[in-house]
């Protein structure tokens, strides 16, 4: 007796982590065409409950729709909103015995008028910082997160010591706690979007945060239980104060590890930095993480530092970019007190010639001894990120170049110069204005074979370069024509 030969056909259906759902088979027997059956496969191992309950507050398809770093993250930002709950708790009885509860003498129409100045006040400072500082919040997330704790916290201590002021002083006590708050505010939101967006991986930014929001509900909620029972155990001044400081503490310590462990893909200030100085000594592309175990939280802003080998870093320039061409006009003349017209060293047109073929036009003023270089660059309209970090790049350059005469200097090997190159460049210009522009020509050219080599080598290693992250400031951009008369 013979049996009829079976077509099969396998269907697999996994979820958005990669993990088989079911597997479907279609088992059909060459006697009957018109039919056929399927078996539905179901996986022996299922998640445990433990793992469901994960799911909860995860990203769907965790790990691989979330960043490497997302985890180490949320881990150390879960535990510092644990503290911070508590610590929040032991500052708001403070400020419920500051405006007077327990206290027969107090008035209700006060307390309500101090909670209305509170409110103005932190207004008004979030209008005004956001409008100053709004540009920096995303290209310097991290410092920024940081930041927003260091407010807050501020902020505890204030509200901690104003039952020890008289009326009038705690009035202005509570108000800058408020003000401090209101900045914690603008500074963590804004902060954590842009952090939100790093983590997001296959466009689920909006899940991420509704995750995101579920964890701090469940961390602030075992927090207030927790400082419910603290608060009730602790009532004089020293456990108080002992406990508050252990608590910030905790608090900026994790908040600390929970910034360093982000490793940003976007190309700011410090970061640009430090993979162009390993580009421009060795040849070599550092890669995000590489870059994240290097770079501080807190940095001065347009600070040039040099990253070469394992000795620390140096700073060795300073450089501001999105610049107005007046304001680059100024370090390059004078203006006539009468009419204000700018009596320039050199021919704007010679300058602008250089970088004609660029969308950016910097100018470069080497310091002197026990002073550092500083570079200005004035951008076109059509400059892309990648055109401003080839700017960066040429400032960085120069200020090495810079520093490395004057180091030389400084040692007695030769006196301070420009290279011969620049020396035989411009013959016709004056002296020192003609090296500085045939330094510029020659580091430009530099600069953009350098880009043409590793431009895609920078994008292979993870970083992104259609993100704009180098400017702190609204700046403004150029349009160069011809005018005849």
């Amino acid at each position: 007796m013979t049996t009829a030969k079976e077509k099969m056909l396998e269907i697999v259906e996994r979820d958005e982590a990669g993990n088989i759902v079911a597997s479907y088979v279609e088992s059909r027997s060459e006697k009957r065409e018109s039919s056929s059956r399927v078996d539905v496969i179901l996986p022996k191992e299922t998640k445990s409950y433990s793992q469901q309950l994960l799911d909860v507050f995860l990203p769907a398809g965790y790990p691989s729709s979330v960043t490497e770093d997302y985890i180490h993250y949320q881990i150390y930002d879960s535990l510092q909103a644990f503290s911070s709950s508590i610590a929040g708790l032991i500052s708001s009885r403070a400020v419920l015995e500051g405006v007077g509860v327990g206290d027969a003498s107090a008035s209700p129409t006060a307390a309500l008028l101090l909670s209305v100045l509170q409110e103005s006040m932190g207004r008004i400072v979030t209008i005004l910082f956001a409008h100053r500082l709004g540009t920096a919040l995303e290209p310097e997330c991290k410092m920024y997160r940081f930041a927003a704790d260091i407010f807050n916290d501020t902020s505890m201590i204030l509200d901690c010591l104003s039952p020890a002021f008289p009326k009038g002083i705690r009035v202005l006590v509570l108000s800058f706690s408020s003000v401090l708050r209101s900045l914690c505010g603008v500074c963590a939101g804004s902060s954590k979007a842009s952090l939100s967006a790093h983590f997001a991986k296959k466009g689920n930014l909006g899940e991420l945060n509704a995750k995101d929001s579920s964890q701090e509900t469940v961390i602030s909620l075992l927090g207030m239980l927790a400082g419910s029972v603290v608060v009730s155990w602790i009532s004089s001044p020293l456990a108080t104060w002992t406990t508050l400081i252990f608590l910030l503490g905790v608090h900026l310590t994790t908040n600390y590890f929970a910034v360093t462990a982000v490793s940003m893909r976007s190309l700011n200030r410090q970061r640009a930095n430090i993979v162009l100085s390993h580009m421009l000594a060795y040849g070599t592309i550092l890669r995000p993480a590489d870059v994240s175990r290097l770079e501080r939280v807190f940095e001065r802003d347009g600070i040039l530092r040099s990253f070469e080998g394992n000795s620390r870093a140096k700073a060795i320039g300073h450089c501001k970019i999105g610049m107005t061409l007046e304001s680059v006009l100024r370090r390059m003349g004078r203006s006539h007190y009468r009419t204000g017209s700018l009596n320039l060293r050199i021919k704007l047109s010679e300058l602008l010639r250089i970088y004609e073929n660029e969308a950016y036009v910097l100018w470069f003023e080497e310091g002197e001894y026990g002073s550092r270089s500083e570079a200005w660059i004035v951008l076109k309209e059509d400059a892309t990120p990648t055109d401003q970090l080839k700017a960066w790049c040429q400032a960085l350059l120069l200020a090495q170049q810079a520093h490395t005469r004057r180091a030389k200097a400084a040692k007695g090997k030769r006196e301070l110069e420009r290279s011969e190159d620049a020396k035989d460049a411009d013959g016709s210009a004056s002296e020192s204005e003609g090296r500085l522009l045939a330094e510029l020509r020659l580091t430009t050219q530099e600069v953009r074979k350098l880009f043409d080599a590793y431009v895609e080598r920078l994008t292979d290693v993870g970083w992104d370069l259609e993100i704009a992250a180098l400017e702190t400031r609204a700046g403004t951009r150029m349009k160069i024509g011809s005018h005849q008369h």
